[in-house]
């Protein structure tokens, strides 16, 4: 998996699991709504770390919480 990828899917996981939509998110992070489209549909090959920064911030967490996740385990064995 790429790292793109993982984020898409962390990110989508975070939503779900805090029950909020990808709209939602955007207005919490304070991010573009095309800047949160192109994460959740796969567009944005290269997510950076001030918009991870910010999607946490809208999140309520930090960015090693963002990471903490079984999908970022090995990512670069692909």
């Amino acid at each position: 998996m790429k790292v793109s990828e993982a984020i898409t899917q962390r990110n989508l996981a975070l939503c779900n699991e805090k029950n909020i939509t990808p709209n939602k998110l955007g207005k919490l992070s304070s991010l573009d709504p095309s800047t949160i489209t192109s994460i959740f549909y796969g567009k944005s090959k290269n997510t950076g770390l001030v918009t991870i920064s910010y999607i946490c911030d809208g999140l309520n967490i930090t960015i090693k919480e963002f990471f903490d996740d079984l999908l970022f385990d090995n990512i670069f064995d692909d």
